[in-house]
């Protein structure tokens, strides 16, 4: 049985507010008249796609950068990522001055890749899947002394990203129902941890995509499994949560009220709804929010907050999507 640590308090994410307040952005929150009316109750977007490197990922990234010894700031950072958590950890430790090295499997986007590359770190490019570029990280560890910065399971990387549920009850302090991505489980243990111990009747769903959603078939079987990474166009949800999980999978199961699971046509529909009906450029993970809700598979008594996580999406296939074309990444990766 896999033992957890004690659950991030509200205190942790009180203070990782503060620490990284001059590092981020407020992102706004938009109603939807549409996706109201669809919902019978309001809608709200928080466009959190508008961070600085395009996703929530520099919350926690910058939280535990800031937290960092000065002797572990001189070896340098590493981290295995999909995409956007690099992109917010290379952004906090090149603002740092410290050395970041990010680990990626041959499926993210070139598109990420060269967003990471934008902000100074080197990126390294490791088998097929998420766990097997886990495996150079952990090389750096242990030859290099390098600190690890885990995607997810990391205290301070959910404190970091519960800032964003703090904000967003700020901004929407009636919100009944929050809808979040849901991955490895950072995002929605943070959002939820902080909601929770704020305002413990608000519903949190978390959602994913039905290929490879690794957090929901772990839930199923009551512990961390191993599951197969798949491509799909919500692929900054791709992954496993690591069998030896410490955090995340016992605050996403103990904390969150339900999840949905979307297909690759409902993200294809949630990302062209977004451009043409929102005039947002979101991508597909930060688009399952909308989708479960055009797909009316969302149920809430009063105020709905879908949170837009991300907008880092390969503008050729944004063009794509949002021209109608079926673009099945299932064949194109295969």
């Amino acid at each position: 049985m896999t033992m957890h640590e004690p659950f991030v308090s509200l205190g942790e994410i009180d203070e990782a507010r503060e620490a990284i307040a001059a590092t981020i952005r407020t992102t706004p929150v938009n109603n939807s008249p549409v996706l109201s009316d669809l919902a019978g109750v309001p809608v709200h977007l928080k466009l959190e796609q508008m961070q600085i490197t395009g996703s929530f990922k520099l919350r926690g990234a910058s939280n535990a950068v800031a937290s960092l010894s000065d002797e572990e700031r001189g070896r340098g950072v590493v981290g295995v990522s999909t995409g956007n958590h690099g992109r917010g950890l290379a952004y906090a430790a090149r603002a740092a001055g410290v050395k970041c090295i990010i680990c990626m499997s041959r499926l993210v986007p070139q598109a990420k890749i060269d967003g990471i590359r934008a902000q100074g770190a080197e990126v390294r490019i490791v088998g097929q899947s998420q766990d097997e570029a886990q495996l150079e990280v952990d090389r750096l560890v242990a030859e290099d002394g390098m600190t690890m910065i885990p995607p997810f399971d990391h205290r301070k990387i959910i404190a970091g990203q519960g800032t964003l549920g703090l904000e967003l009850l700020d901004q929407v302090p009636d919100a009944a129902t929050v809808l979040v991505p849901l991955s490895g489980g950072g995002l929605i243990s943070g959002v939820a941890a902080a909601i929770k111990a704020r305002r413990p009747e608000v519903r949190i769903v978390g959602i994913s995509m039905e290929r490879g959603a690794a957090m929901h078939e772990c839930l199923k079987a009551g512990k961390p499994v191993q599951v197969e990474e798949l491509a799909t166009l919500a692929d900054s949800l791709g992954g496993g949560i690591g069998l030896n999980n410490r955090l995340t999978f016992a605050m996403t199961r103990d904390l969150v009220d339900d999840v949905v699971l979307v297909s690759e046509a409902e993200i294809a529909a949630a990302i062209r709804h977004a451009y043409w009906q929102e005039r947002q450029i979101i991508e597909g993970s930060g688009s399952v929010g909308i989708a479960a809700l055009l797909a009316r598979r969302i149920e809430s008594t009063g105020p709905i907050v879908a949170i837009l996580s991300g907008g880092n999406i390969d503008m050729n296939q944004h063009h794509r999507i949002i021209s109608g074309e079926d673009v099945d990444v299932t064949q194109e990766a295969a």
